[in-house]
């Protein structure tokens, strides 16, 4: 399948994706209060200790590390959207991307003053891996993908730890980095919140990203999302490589499960702990595939669903807005110089719907009127220095 997207088209699919991809993200920020794991004491809850548990289980099986992993993937058909568009009129793109990444960095950076857990940094600084891959063939780029989303350093550190017992892995040490901004959280005025999340907080999320292998993963996934723009794969036509996809995943995915539970019983230490970094990364991508490829097939296939899930497009349009502003409320709902809450797990759910409602009716009344959502065209702005149609 070839043409991709055309020029100034958008794509409903991707629009879906993205709002599905933020409602889990803003539950699962919700339950961990906005990366403030202050709760009750699960003795005082009775059998809402019960249901914490069942939450929090829940909810990590389905969208931890799947529902950022569609953000990313996302990211990189965007990028592709954009430099086709500019290509078609004869432009260049790369520069201006440049500058649309250093102006993401900077919206990252107010983003980050509220909460020390933001993305949109990281994809500032990973998002230059575009400009030079860009321009490879196909084969190239998925070639380039599937070496990142196989965890290269975490492979090589296996290889050293079974050639050599005694090797210690380097890591950054995020311990301290992370008791800093908890300490801020839990009794710093606004002002401190601010000073700490973006220093140390922002040094603590991107030190947790590289320990736990998602700067590799999420190169690959956006290298695999302009790949996906390439090919089409975003539409209906594109569905039965999504059902190959799909099938693929179902059988990786049991597999890796079954070895993650087995590895503790033939190593530990160090090795253990990048054995399971590295299968847990794989099978969080089959499962991400088999959402994807299950919100297509709903998406472009049943009537019913199609009407439930084209609701969630304006919430897409507005990705960016809705997710920097999460972090704003759940800084002020959690965090001591704001109204420091500590609900169990189950209300935090409901806290996390409740966001999800307000944004959503807010969604729905600004692009009514607005092409853009408010840290949409800002970002359009600080891109092209005007507004664009």
């Amino acid at each position: 399948m070839s043409g991709g997207v055309r020029k100034h088209a958008r794509v409903d699919a991707a629009d879906v994706l993205r709002g599905f991809s933020v409602l889990a993200i803003v539950l699962l920020h919700s339950i961990e209060h906005f990366n403030f794991y202050k709760f009750p004491e699960a003795s005082t809850r009775g059998w809402l200790a019960v249901a914490d548990r069942a939450v929090w289980d829940s909810l990590f099986f389905a969208f931890s590390g799947k529902a950022y992993a569609i953000f990313a993937l996302l990211f990189g058909f965007s990028f592709f959207v954009q430099d086709y568009n500019q290509r078609m009129r004869g432009v260049d793109f790369r520069l201006r991307f440049c500058r649309r990444l250093v102006a993401l960095f900077v919206i990252g950076c107010v983003d980050a003053c509220f909460f020390t857990a933001e993305i949109l940094v990281m994809y500032s600084l990973i998002g230059f891996v575009l400009v030079p891959a860009c321009r490879l063939s196909n084969r190239a780029v998925a070639w380039l993908a599937g070496l990142c989303l196989a965890q290269p350093v975490c492979l090589y550190y296996i290889v050293r730890l079974l050639a050599d017992g005694t090797y210690a892995v380097p890591a950054v040490d995020e311990g301290p980095l992370w008791r800093a901004t908890w300490a801020a959280q839990d009794a710093g005025s606004f002002v401190e919140m601010l000073r700490v999340n973006l220093w140390e907080g922002q040094l603590a999320s991107l030190a947790w990203a590289w320990n736990h292998g998602r700067i590799f993963q999420t190169a690959g996934l956006f290298l695999t999302g302009m790949l996906i723009g390439r090919q089409g794969w975003l539409l209906r036509p594109a569905l039965p490589y999504w059902g190959r996809a799909l099938a693929v995943a179902i059988v990786c995915y049991f597999p890796l499960e079954g070895v993650e539970k087995g590895l503790p019983t033939v190593c530990g230490g160090e090795l253990l702990e990048q054995s399971v970094m590295l299968v847990h990364s794989l099978s969080n991508l089959c499962l991400m595939v088999m959402w994807v490829a299950g919100i297509l097939f709903a998406l472009y296939c049943t009537t019913g669903l199609q009407r439930v899930l084209r609701l969630l497009i304006p919430y897409g349009k507005m990705s960016m807005t809705n997710y920097v502003t999460q972090g704003m409320v759940g800084s002020l709902l959690f965090y001591h110089w704001g109204l420091h809450l500590c609900p169990g797990i189950a209300e935090s759910a409901l806290i996390g719907v409740g966001i999800f409602v307000v944004q959503y009716a807010f969604c729905r009344a600004w692009t009514s009127r607005h092409s853009h959502g408010p840290f949409e065209g800002l970002w359009r702005r600080m891109t092209w220095g005007r507004l664009r149609g």
